[in-house]
């Protein structure tokens, strides 16, 4: 088996879910889901950046993209992809843990800054999914390229990650310019969240999959999965890639990356993607 092996650990966490301004399953508010190059630039503008201390002057910066301040210097970036609540305070806190643990910088696009931008409370119909994660993959798209403009980025420790809605952007981008993805609380699979995975991962390209094994969304403790064979994991989609790591935590919780866990875990991936 490709994938180095699933590890089963124990914990317990609360967690965000679906999205943020909807009231109840099957409700959506806002209309907008289509790419634009101003819904596109509003993204990135917006989007949370946090520069590491040893590229701001000696403290960690935070704000938005579109304030960054100038920089000296050169160090790995992430491109961070939030769930369906947006640049959450989990994000956030991820965002600074990558700075003070690793030194990278990290940059979130912000979708819900798209003016009536569509939000939806689980379970809707697959076409609207879709939809949303046509734009989040244009977001990424769009936020990869953008962050090149950066000079204090190293183009050679480009690096992804996204939680939940932010993750199927993550494993669709069918780039070749990253040096690795972190897949959080999302199966590459089969399940009512999309029509098909449709991953873009190359064959030996460094992954690292986290996931709850009873995930509330994309397990099949998951009714609205009943009629698919779901097994809650990537470990099947990555099963052929030497370089990927999937890791099933015992838990029932659906927002995951900031359990110490998986800090740990991830550390461990990116310091060896990062520094070889």
């Amino acid at each position: 088996m490709g994938v180095s092996r699933v590890l089963l650990l124990t914990a317990a966490l609360c967690c965000a879910t679906a999205a943020v301004a909807a009231d109840k399953p099957g409700d959506t508010k806002g209309t907008v889901l289509q790419p634009s190059a101003e819904n596109l630039a509003r993204t990135w503008a917006k989007a949370n950046l946090v520069l590491p201390a040893a590229l701001a002057g000696g403290r960690r910066w935070e704000g938005r993209a579109e304030d960054a301040p100038d920089v000296i210097g050169i160090a790995p970036l992430v491109v961070v992809m939030h769930g369906s609540s947006g640049v959450a305070p989990a994000v956030k806190e991820f965002q600074v843990w990558l700075a003070d643990e690793l030194g990278a910088a990290s940059v979130a696009p912000d979708s819900l800054a798209i003016p009536d931008r569509l939000t939806y409370t689980s379970p809707v119909d697959v076409a609207t999914y879709e939809r949303v994660h046509a734009l989040r993959l244009a977001e990424l798209d769009h936020a990869l390229k953008a962050a090149r403009d950066w000079s204090w980025v190293d183009r050679q420790r480009l690096v992804m990650a996204g939680t939940s809605e932010g993750a199927v952007a993550v494993g669709r981008y069918a780039g070749k310019d990253v040096a690795a993805r972190l897949i959080y609380s999302w199966s590459c699979e089969d399940n009512y969240f999309v029509t098909a995975p449709r991953l873009g991962i190359g064959p030996k390209e460094p992954v690292l999959n986290a996931i709850s094994a009873r995930d509330p969304y994309f397990s099949a403790a998951n009714p609205w999965n009943k009629d698919r064979a779901v097994t809650g994991s990537c470990a099947a989609a990555l099963k052929d890639d030497p370089r990927a790591e999937v890791m099933v935590i015992d838990a029932e919780v659906h927002t995951i990356l900031n359990r110490p866990e998986v800090r740990d875990r991830s550390a461990r991936f990116l310091r060896g993607v990062l520094n070889p």
